[in-house]
């Protein structure tokens, strides 16, 4: 084990709960790197501590708060919608990750399904995937028209105008990861029996279609970042970086007091 010199600091970190649990659970002991995770821990738990105010001030004010999260298969959403939740108050936030539409949800608006997960006051309102699947999987796999498609590009910056424009907060986040990541987290689910049910059709053609992926990707940022609802882009290739990063940003821009 190379030397390393240790702060005061960093020996308080090492004597912490969060500290013997990191170094405990790691049978090689490699000071430098634990003490590295115990302070991105130490940081998250700040940042969460602030999310419960955050969600305090939403509530108590009547708020209401749309946070999207896109990327590729494998990009770290679920983490990272798991951490912005994991010690919010349970009763006023959900979860929304939508099935296949049903058929008479076929027939309808295509945004109307999305409309109805739409936030109350006092609540906060995650996509784990949300109606931009029409601006990249669904073209890429063929689950929509080229008029399908079309139609949504047309119509999609003027309903998230609306929202805006209805008292919500609206966050866009693109979890970016590089191909040759994807290719290795997928390799790790697919090892390993509690996730490998995460694997799904769509996701075992992911890296053969990887550049239409990012033809239509590159699609959608020119067509959508807008000035009212800009894009996000959360460089996820590092998961606990983007974890943070995604937090603080949710901290800065939502002005809870």
């Amino acid at each position: 084990m190379a030397n390393i010199n240790l702060t005061d600091e960093d020996v308080s970190l090492l004597n912490s709960k969060i500290g013997l649990h990191t170094l405990l659970k790691n049978p090689k002991v490699n000071l430098k790197k634990i003490l590295e995770e115990v302070k991105n821990i130490q940081e998250l738990r700040q940042l969460q501590e602030e999310l419960i105010k955050l969600q305090k001030w939403v509530i108590k004010k009547d708020k209401k708060v749309v946070i999207i999260f896109e990327g590729r298969d494998a990009a770290g959403k679920g983490g990272a919608i798991r951490r912005v939740t994991e010690y919010i108050n349970p009763r006023h936030f959900r979860i929304v990750a939508l099935n296949i539409p049903t058929e008479d949800e076929r027939k309808q608006w295509f945004f109307q399904r999305y409309i109805n997960q739409l936030p109350k006051p006092g609540e906060i309102v995650l996509f784990d995937r949300s109606w931009y699947n029409r601006a990249v999987v669904e073209p890429v796999n063929g689950f929509c028209t080229d008029e399908e498609y079309d139609i949504f590009m047309s119509q999609v910056n003027e309903f998230e105008k609306m929202l805006i424009q209805s008292d919500t907060y609206l966050v866009k986040f693109y979890f970016s990861i590089t191909k040759k990541e994807q290719a290795r987290r997928f390799k790790d689910i697919k090892s390993s029996p509690v996730k490998r049910w995460k694997m799904t059709a769509v996701d075992e053609e992911a890296q053969a279609l990887w550049d239409e992926y990012s033809e239509y990707k590159n699609k959608m940022f020119d067509a959508t970042n807008t000035k009212h609802a800009p894009w996000v882009i959360i460089k996820a290739n590092q998961k606990f970086k983007a974890r943070l990063t995604a937090i603080k940003y949710l901290l800065k821009t939502i002005r809870y007091k």
